[in-house]
Parts: structure tokens; C-alpha cells; sequence
């Protein structure tokens, strides 16, 4: 007897629909970030139009293929109309997303699905408008784990009353298919496309595929980022690590330094002894360093060591002041990135200066970034110089070229000065806490 042939109910249609769409998302995100350009546009959260402009037709073009393959083949799952667009504003802003709706949403109209073009559209700007609000590091913490901690995320919402980005983030494409399915249910399927969940539970399945058609890009992507990052960073190990000990223990300092302790062996022992102990364990500290980052306390542990030896060769006329936000000492910066700054202000703008010279270490939070400022009171440079001292030293040149390299080209060191007031050294860095240390 010839087999029974079976065809699947339409709650299992649907499932495996969208199996299949999330296979189809996943396979997506990953050939698109194996492109070196879509990385460089990762990297980086200001983006001027241009980058924008790849970035939306990079995504627009296999989405809006999709669709047409639903179109003519009939392939429902190819068609990612609301996730995509509503990603594309999340990540680029809501013109790259409306773009996006946009290109996704002219093929279903020719076709007669006229609701499908501004629902896209919305879903770009939902997703730009969200990002123009959120904390952009907060987007990146999206996870298509999201529901393992939902439920204290929402407890922290309420008990604090605190807007938790995570669960607004989260509530966005759920609200957005809810709206999807009711336009749908309403309008029919002529006029827009959706999944038609014959049963309760499966609506909330496929609310969940939204959300996951959502997150499962950003970890991708996310992991790309921190990977590219890294990889980054271990090019540019070696060079930097020789460059930081010539900026940091340059020949000038060891020499005064050296000339310190002989001059002061016989009239004052017990202070040229102090002076040996403090310069090898900063040497000790700089050659053992294996480490990419440190946290800001640790950081200014080793400048402690530094400025130690230093208060000691000036004597009073060296004043060390510090307003350390205690918030601001958990917060992760590269490794050995301020002492070329306090180096510089000491040698260019406080030792030229006549009388007592002050150098403050001043760190705030500030809209999720650390804000780090040296500053001197020694005798400054005119703004015409500021851009040839900045470009010129090896220590800063190298302070800037790591801010690139880590967080981006929209990263790096602020130098402003006052002839005969003094100069302030500024570096801004997108605000991160981690338990784990990295390193090389």
C-alpha cells in the first residue's frame, strides 16, 4: 500500500516557521559581520552618514530579498519586516531605520499590502527613537537569554521605580508585534502580512521569535565587536608596551632621577634609599605588566609610585592634588594610559614654571562614561601649539592612538591651555565594570 502522506497542522506550520526565521536570522547576522567594514561601523556608536548609509542598505538589501521571496515563492520566513527594521533604527539611528522600513516595506505595497509600508517605516523610527533615548552600551547588553533575568529586572523596576533600559528595550518588539497581529487581525492578510497563530499559546510563541529576531543579531554582533576589539589590541601589544616605557621612563627621568639619589646618599641616606626602593618597584610594575586593562584604582596606584618620586627630586614645589569620584574606581581603563599625561604636565608644564606648581587628578561618571582630567597650573601653550604638542610627544601621540584603537575613532585625548595658567589633559571613555581582568 502506498504511504499516507501528512501534512502539517498549522500550529506546526507555524513553529517550524519560525525555527526556520531564526536560522535565517542567525545565518544573516554572521555572513554580514564577517565583512571588515560592517565591523569598523560596529565599532563605533557616532556615525556620520555615510556609515549610516551602508549600514542601512548592508541590512535593507537581504531583508527587502526576503521579502520578495515570500512574495513570489511564498517563503514566509524569509520575511523579517518588523525585527529588521525596528534593528536597523536601534543600532543606527531612526532615519537608517525608517530607510530600512522603507526598502522592506515599497515591495509588499506594489503587491497591495499598502498597511505594510508605514508599519515598517514605524517600526525604523520606534527603533531610532529608543536609541536616541537608552543608553547606547545598554543596547549592546540586549541577550536572547533576556528572560533568565526579566523577572528581576522587573522587580527592580518596581520597587525602585528606576527605568530599567533593559526591560523598555525588551518591551519595544513585543509591543510592536502585539500591534503587528491587531492590524493583521483587523485588516486581513491582503493588506499585511503576519503570522496567524491559531491558538493562544502560539501567539505568545510568536511574539518570543520577535524578540529573539531582535537580540539574537545584537549578541552576535556584540561578541564581534569585543572579538575585533581584542585582536586589535594584541596587534598593537608589543608597540604600544615599548612605546608606553619610552614615554613613561624616558632617559630625561631616569637620569634626574639617578642624579637625585647620588646627590642625596651622603647628606640625606635614609631619603636616597626611599628613592631606590620607589623607582624599582615602578620599574618592576611597568616590565611585569601583562595587562590590557586595569581598573582606575590600580591605575592610580602605579601613578602614586611615580608622583612619589617626583614630590621627593621637586620638594615643595611639587603639590599633588587628587578629587577621585569612589564611584569612578571600579571603572576599567587601558593599562598604563595616565602616566604619560601626568609625566607630561610635570616635565612641559610645571618644572619651566617659577614657584609652587600644582598637578590635580580629577575622575567623574558622567552619562555612562569616565571622565579623567590632569591638570597643571605650569605655564601653558598658545591654542596654535596645542594641536603640535598633542601630535608631537610619543607619550600622548600613544595615549591617543590606544583611545582609537579600544573605543573608536570618535575617542580621544582633549588637550586644552592657558599660556602662563596651565593645561588640562581630558580623556573620555564609555564607562565599563567588569569582575573578570584581561589580559594578554
Amino acid at each position: 500500500m502506498p504511504h499516507e502522506t501528512r501534512l502539517l497542522s498549522p500550529g506546526h506550520f507555524l513553529l517550524t516557521t519560525l525555527m526556520a526565521q531564526l536560522a535565517i536570522v542567525a545565518v544573516l547576522s554572521t555572513m554580514l559581520v564577517r565583512f571588515p567594514w560592517f565591523r569598523r561601523i560596529l565599532l563605533t556608536e557616532k556615525r556620520d552618514w555615510p556609515e549610516r548609509l551602508v549600514f542601512a542598505f548592508s541590512l535593507g538589501l537581504p531583508l527587502t530579498a526576503g521579502v520578495l521571496s515570500r512574495l513570489l515563492l511564498g517563503y514566509e520566513a524569509a520575511d523579517l519586516t518588523l525585527a529588521g527594521s525596528f534593528l536597523a533604527g536601534l543600532l543606527a539611528g531612526p532615519y537608517a531605520g525608517a530607510l530600512v522600513g522603507a526598502m522592506v516595506g515599497v515591495p509588499p505595497l506594489v503587491a497591495g499590502e499598502w498597511i505594510a509600508l508605514p508599519f515598517a517605516v514605524g517600526c525604523g523610527f520606534a527603533g531610532g527613537g529608543l536609541r536616541e533615548l537608552a543608553p547606547k552600551e545598554s543596547i549592546w547588553h540586549l541577550s536572547p537569554l533576556f528572560f533568565t533575568d526579566l523577572h528581576h529586572n522587573m522587580w527592580r523596576l518596581i520597587r525602585r521605580f528606576h527605568i530599567d533600559w533593559a526591560v523598555i528595550l525588551l518591551a519595544a518588539p513585543i509591543g510592536l508585534e502585539i500591534i503587528h497581529q491587531t492590524l493583521g487581525l483587523r485588516f486581513g492578510i491582503e493588506r499585511i502580512f503576519f503570522h496567524q497563530p491559531p491558538t493562544t499559546w502560539l501567539a505568545v510563541v510568536v511574539i518570543f521569535a520577535t524578540v529573539l529576531c531582535v537580540t539574537v543579531p545584537i549578541k552576535i554582533w556584540n561578541s564581534a565587536r569585543i572579538e575585533h576589539r581584542l585582536q586589535e589590541q594584541e596587534k598593537l601589544l608589543m608597540a604600544a608596551r615599548v612605546e608606553a616605557l619610552t614615554s613613561q621612563i624616558s632617559p630625561h627621568f631616569l637620569f634626574n632621577t639617578l642624579t637625585s639619589i647620588s646627590s642625596l646618599i651622603r647628606s640625606k641616606p635614609e631619603t636616597a634609599r626611599m628613592l631606590i626602593v620607589k623607582l624599582s618597584g615602578l620599574l618592576r610594575r611597568l616590565l611585569r605588566s601583562h595587562e590590557h586593562f586595569v581598573t582606575l584604582r590600580e591605575e592610580l596606584e602605579a601613578i602614586d609610585e611615580y608622583l612619589d618620586i617626583e614630590s621627593i627630586r621637586f620638594g615643595p614645589k611639587l603639590r599633588i592634588d587628587k578629587s577621585i569620584d569612589p564611584e569612578t574606581l571600579e571603572i576599567v581603563v587601558p593599562s598604563m594610559l595616565l602616566q604619560p599625561l601626568v609625566e607630561n604636565s610635570i616635565k612641559h608644564g610645571l618644572a619651566p614654571k617659577v614657584g609652587e606648581g600644582r598637578l590635580t587628578i580629577r575622575s567623574v561618571r558622567q552619562n555612562g562614561h569616565a571622565i579623567i582630567d590632569v591638570i597643571d597650573n605650569g605655564v601653558g601653550v598658545g591654542p596654535a601649539h596645542v594641536e603640535r604638542v598633542r601630535a608631537g610627544g610619543i607619550g600622548l601621540r600613544n595615549v591617543n592612538e590606544r583611545l582609537r584603537v579600544i573605543y573608536g575613532a570618535n575617542y580621544e585625548m582633549q588637550l586644552d591651555s592657558v599660556p602662563g595658567e596651565g593645561t588640562c589633559a581630558r580623556v573620555v571613555i564609555p564607562e565599563l565594570v567588569v569582575p573578570a581582568r584581561m589580559s594578554a
